[in-house]
């Protein structure tokens, strides 16, 4: 198969690893710089062109955007959807899961195990948007961030009213939540391939933050996941439409609780700790589901 991995630095880890593995597999594999990409948006022959030149039709595509190239990374991979290419991510999915509150509204709407969140525009609802979520400590995090930033923990009524009122005057859109404290500062991180949690790990806070990312000093450790934590992760992918994700739960008194839902989850953190070749299973996952194209699927379909 021809394979594009969709990627603005082929030499990251998670692009790294996904080329070695579809190398691996015997497959054609290239790196294309989605945001170099630029497109003839036709109904009888679209194209997409890169650095100068019409790229060849690719059996499928597995898209690495950045959050904050969603908008033109998300587009690039449509056009190649239009052109019957078979994306491990369809579009529509990857900036339904970068909006952060449309997609806890859309969790929220199938029963899934969630935070309580606040959203609000006007300053003057404040007060009653942080009895909503149960008062301080709570999280007040911005749309757009990521990796943990922009995310504050407001431990008291004071600060929380302070740090809403601030981002609210810089006209950010922000969302607030309840502030889990039997999570112990921790997570999960669950890998979804398909509809499979292919590997799982712990990720611990480090001393003084709340924020377990690995990017923000955070430690991870291997864990054994229960059956509801499976099944909550697998179904938040599904409700997203991603065909691989991460996804990132608390535990609570009430179950697990979905965080985020990430599109393009790293594999380095992933991979180190729990020893799991997950490359080699998004690529096989990739050889079990897209098909060879044809010039029919390419303009059909």
């Amino acid at each position: 198969m021809d394979i594009a991995i969709l990627s603005r630095n082929e030499d990251l880890y998670s692009t790294r690893r996904l080329l070695e593995a579809a190398k691996t597999r015997g497959h054609d594999v290239s790196v294309i710089d989605y945001a170099r990409c630029y497109m003839n948006i036709t109904s009888r022959n679209p194209t997409i062109h890169y650095k100068g030149n019409e790229l060849a039709p690719y059996d499928a595509i597995i898209p690495r955007i950045s959050p904050k190239r969603t908008f033109y990374g998300a587009a690039v991979v449509r056009q190649f959807e239009t052109m019957g290419t078979f994306s491990i991510n369809p579009s529509i999915a990857i900036t339904r899961s970068r909006d952060k509150l449309r997609s806890l509204q859309l969790l929220a709407r199938k029963g899934v195990g969630l935070p309580i969140t606040g959203f609000a525009n006007s300053p003057s609802d404040v007060d009653d948007l942080i009895d909503m979520v149960g008062g301080a400590p709570l999280i007040i995090k911005l749309i757009e961030g990521t990796q943990g930033v922009g995310v504050v923990l407001a431990e008291t009524l004071n600060a929380a009213e302070s740090v809403i009122q601030a981002f609210m005057g810089l006209s950010a859109n922000i969302i607030v939540q309840e502030f889990i404290q039997e999570a112990n500062a921790s997570d999960i991180r669950c890998f979804v391939v398909g509809d499979k949690v292919v590997a799982a790990m712990k990720r611990q806070a480090d001393t003084g933050d709340f924020r377990s990312n690995i990017h923000r000093g955070g430690s991870a450790t291997t864990i054994k996941i229960t059956k509801q934590e499976r099944e909550t992760a697998i179904q938040a992918v599904k409700i997203m439409g991603l065909k691989m994700a991460g996804v990132d739960l608390l535990r609570s008194k009430r179950g697990p609780l979905v965080m985020e839902v990430n599109s393009s989850p790293g594999l380095q953190g992933i991979e180190s700790t729990t020893g799991i070749d997950i490359a080699d299973k998004i690529i096989e996952y990739i050889e079990k589901h897209s098909k060879p194209i044809t010039r029919h699927s390419r303009y059909e379909g």
